[in-house]
Order: C-alpha cells, then structure tokens, then sequence
C-alpha cells in the first residue's frame, strides 16, 4: 500500500464546508476565511516514544494528536477550522491506520474541524505532525503577554492527572477506575476550546499546560514582564490522584509533569463570573495564585504552601537539553 492508497483509503473524508474551495487531492489546500477574522495558526509534532509511549492505542495517538493542537487554539480563544496533517511511518500497518485515522476524526469531529491536506511518507520513526488554522474576532486573539500586576491566576480542570497516568501506564499499575481515569486524562486529553472562548471576555492573559503548571505560568508572567505567586494549598487535584499517591507526590505531578492541556489565564474579573462559566461547562475553574509588579529577581513565579514559602524551580520538558 502505497502513500496515495493511504490517504484515499484512511484520511480522504468528504466534507460539505463551503470555506474549503479545494481539499485533499491536490497541490495544495484553497481556503476561504471569513471576513471579519483574524487567523491563529498553531502546529505540533509527536514522535513515538518521546511524546507518546509506542504501546498507547492507534485511536489514542490520533485523538491526543489533534488536541494537542486544539488546546493550542483554546489558550487563544480560538475557533478551530482546518486540519493539514504530515505523517511519516515506519510500516503502513492497515489495523494501525484504521484505530489511528478513527481517533484523529473523533476528536475533529468534536469541533467541526476539517483535514484539508498534507503528507505522508516513510521513516525510522513514527512521526506525527499537524498543524491546525483557526479563527478568532479580530483584536480578539488571548495572548500570553497581556497580565497585570493585580490580576488573579486561574487554572481549568486538575492538572498532574496526565503525567500521572503516563507514569502508572509505564510502570505497568495494576488496572482499576482509578488508574484507567489516569490514563485517559493522558491518551485523551481535553482541548477546553469551548471554554477559551467563554473566559477570553474577562481574561487577560492564557496559556495551555503543556510543559508542566509551573513552568508555563512562569512563561506566562515571563511574557507579561510581571511576576507571581501562586499558593500550593490551592492547587486542585483530582480525588483519582489523591487516592493513588501521598499529597506531596501528587503536587510534584502536578507542578512539573506536563500534558494536562489545561488552560491557566490571568483576569480581575470577580471569581463568581469563573464560577458561572464553569458550571455552566462543568470544568472546574480555580484561583490559585496572583500576579504582582515585576520583580527584580530572575524568580517570575514563587510559592507558598499553607502561607509559608515554598522553594521550587522546574523547567518543564524541553528538547535537545
């Protein structure tokens, strides 16, 4: 099977979007924006065994694939709109392709997200790359520099939960409802993009969590040229993780593991109005810290811990380092 028989067989979708004046099949993608809106474009890329565990399902490595990216456009307050998806393999394994190709449907299905294009090719490894263009009312875009000092800090959901399940789903953790939520919140994360859209009128500055909580509130003040606090007693954890670990380790997973794809954003908008916002889209939303003048120290983000000073420092997850 050849990479043309791919593409037909696995990723050729009809759609019935009149924005796309040409999709898959040809040079290249012809795309009609609709006025009035700026384009957010936002591209990510997973390798096997780096990004994801070489045992995760087909259908997981598809789905996580595209929400990685949607969290990308939900940190941004963003509409997600087209798909172009590069995909190199090492085999053209059909059972692979058909659980992959489900769960990269599945969840742009979710968000009327269309794949218009791409490439696919063969390699050592598996390599996924996607890149998704949205929209977003012009001047409208949420931006990780627009924190204030007297802003609050806020952050969707329970992060450490993902971390966590990648590390219980590679030590081999006996399976039960616990672990296998763990495990989800990895395989399958949620992109808040409906609820990026519902903060961005209140919300100053966003980020999704990709790198760890710490880390990325640090990037978010770094590019805010302000600092922060944030107080670890606040944190939310799931009753999930709890029950697996002591609270100390649970808080390391939270602070520092990474690909929860939460949202964390800054506003000094009252906590009532993030309350209606996530009862109404049943995520929790949680104040956890706030944002002061700029420091003259190279600490962007320090912490407490029931009030006392709490030293921790994480660089999150890079590359080539």
């Amino acid at each position: 099977m050849d990479e043309f028989e791919i593409i037909r067989r696995y990723f050729e979708r009809a759609v019935s979007d009149d924005s796309i004046r040409v999709g898959i099949g040809d040079d290249g993608a012809v795309l009609r924006p609709d006025p009035g809106r700026d384009l957010i474009t936002v591209i990510d890329t997973l390798v096997s065994g780096v990004h994801f565990p070489p045992s995760l399902s087909p259908a997981d490595i598809g789905y996580r694939s595209v929400a990685v990216n949607l969290s990308d456009i939900a940190a941004m307050a963003g509409r997600p709109r087209w798909m172009v998806l590069a995909l190199t393999l090492s085999d053209s394994d059909p059972a692979w392709l058909a659980g992959f190709s489900s769960g990269l449907f599945a969840a742009a299905q979710e968000f009327d997200l269309a794949l218009v294009g791409g490439d696919t090719t063969s390699g050592q490894e598996t390599a996924i790359s996607i890149q998704i263009i949205g929209d977003v009312e012009i001047d409208q875009a949420l931006v990780r520099s627009g924190a204030n000092s007297g802003d609050a800090i806020y952050v969707t959901g329970t992060p450490g939960d993902a971390s966590a399940g990648l590390a219980v789903l590679q030590s081999g953790t006996p399976r039960n409802s616990d672990v296998d939520y763990l495990v989800k919140r990895f395989a399958r994360p949620n992109a808040r993009v409906d609820l990026g859209q519902a903060i961005a009128e209140h919300a100053s500055a966003a980020i999704d969590l990709s790198d760890g909580l710490f880390t990325d509130i640090e990037k978010l003040l770094r590019a805010s040229a302000v600092s922060g606090l944030i107080e670890l007693s606040e944190v939310p954890l799931s009753a999930q993780l709890i029950k697996l670990m002591d609270e100390d380790d649970a808080l390391r997973f939270a602070l520092g593991g990474g690909d929860d794809y939460e949202l964390c954003f800054t506003s000094q908008a009252g906590a009532e109005v993030f309350q209606e916002i996530a009862d109404q889209h049943d995520v929790p939303i949680t104040c956890i810290g706030q944002v002061n003048e700029s420091a003259d120290s190279g600490d962007a983000l320090l912490c407490t811990r029931n009030g006392n000073e709490y030293e921790y420092h994480h660089d999150g997850y890079r590359h080539f380092h």
